[in-house]
């Protein structure tokens, strides 16, 4: 069982200081590295769905959570407001109420919907210190979140898309969920009035799942405060759960910031809210990619993809010409030269790392490499063009594989 909080620090990919507090972890290069390609891939998912991306604050006053309902209803998780002058400012805990905010400052017919609006945004929750840990309870959350607003009978087609784009991207990081949970509200006052409006929203969710014919369970409890929603479900090696990513149909904001479009017959009609996140926190995320891989990540998360290992000092050249390939090909490599220590000891250092280049003198007189995976099968020397169009392809692609199968027995080695 790998603890991404201990192996994070091992790698390189993240830490954190008592200066900047607690819950609030810095990341270093390679981790940077992982984050960039993990939101390069999900922006791209977006606006091939049809998404457009928005920028908002992350501060906002605090009548605008007054109005959301996320004051009475969350500011237990909320920092406190900030005074200033007359004004008090509050660091948000949510992007629904800026993304209502955009969608009101302009109107809207009914042709424009589904309106799809995307945002990777921080926010910001008062956590307490003692359930803070490593990445996966933080006070500062850079969220993968969206908002769709629609029609009420463009819901249900928008929730199952945005479910298939949850499967298309666990495929892509190599997760399988834990399991799929339909949560629904229970006693107490943590939700929003209206009986009607959350029958309306539970019978749309759970007609949803029924249709995308994934198992699921009920909890109540664990709806958000203005609407059930569909979690998708994780767990660690100890079998301890967490949500990454949700659906949720919200009828309540709409209502209070008083969204509206024209429709066909000319009048106003209310759209729909439905806030989306495909892979939720990008700390929780990496958090679980870090455990569930060992930091062993698919090749196009790797910090880096490719060592290039010259085998003496007489390769370097080679090394560095073919480093710069990879940089003009986007994929991050590195040279492991001879100073390092040994043959052995380089491409035991580079274990992590899904291919690694070594460039003998036969390698380098023909402008060919003889390359190792990760996972311990070896290629015969080839020529480096061929090498990096290969990587960069299953790169671009975002697969799990670390080589095509079909390349790989024209080595005439097998699958």
């Amino acid at each position: 069982m790998h603890d991404h909080r201990k192996l994070g620090r091992e790698l390189d990919l993240f830490d954190t200081d008592p200066l900047i507090g607690a819950g609030l972890p810095y990341w270093l290069p390679d981790g940077a590295a992982v984050r960039h390609a993990l939101e390069e891939y999900i922006r791209a998912a977006e606006r091939r769905a049809g998404y457009r991306h928005v920028y908002s604050p992350v501060l906002a006053k605090r009548e605008l959570y007054e109005i959301s309902g996320h004051w009475s209803h969350y500011s237990d998780d909320m920092f406190p407001p900030m005074n200033l002058g007359s004004e008090q400012m509050v660091l948000r805990p949510s992007l629904c109420p800026h993304h209502a905010l955009i969608y009101r400052s302009r109107s809207h017919s009914y042709r424009e919907l589904p309106l799809r609006m995307a945002e990777l945004g921080g926010m910001y929750r008062s956590e307490l210190s003692g359930v803070l840990g490593g990445l996966t309870r933080v006070r500062a959350i850079q969220l993968n979140d969206a908002h769709i607003f629609c029609t009420l009978d463009q819901v249900a087609d928008e929730a199952l898309a945005s479910l298939e784009m949850i499967r298309q991207a666990y495929q892509a990081l190599g997760i399988t969920p834990a399991r799929y949970r339909l949560s629904l509200p229970g006693p107490g006052g943590k939700y929003v009035a209206g009986p009607d409006m959350w029958r309306r929203s539970t019978a749309l969710l759970t007609d949803v799942l029924d249709r995308s014919g994934l198992p699921y369970e009920a909890a109540e409890g664990e709806a958000a405060f203005y609407g059930p929603k569909i979690d998708v479900q994780i767990a660690d090696g100890a079998g301890r759960e967490s949500t990454l990513s949700t659906v949720q149909v919200d009828f309540h904001q709409p209502e209070r910031f008083d969204l509206h479009y024209i429709g066909a017959d000319g009048a106003k009609h209310r759209p729909v809210m439905v806030h989306r996140s495909i892979i939720g926190s990008v700390e929780r995320a990496v958090a679980h990619l870090i455990e569930q891989h060992g930091g062993a990540f698919p090749a196009w998360l790797a910090p880096t993809q490719l060592v290039i290992i010259p085998i003496s000092d007489a390769e370097v050249p080679n090394a560095e010409a073919l480093a710069r390939r990879c940089a003009g090909l986007g994929l991050r490599a590195e040279i492991a030269g001879p100073e390092r220590g040994s043959l052995g000891a380089r491409i035991r250092e580079a274990r992590l790392v899904p291919y690694q280049a070594v460039i003998g003198a036969k390698e380098a007189a023909g402008d060919q490499v003889a390359l190792r995976l990760r996972d311990g099968r070896r290629l015969d020397p080839r020529l480096a063009d061929d090498v990096l169009t290969g990587i960069g392809a299953l790169v671009d692609a975002h697969s799990t594989d670390l080589w095509d199968g079909a390349a790989w027995r024209r080595q005439g080695r097998g699958q």
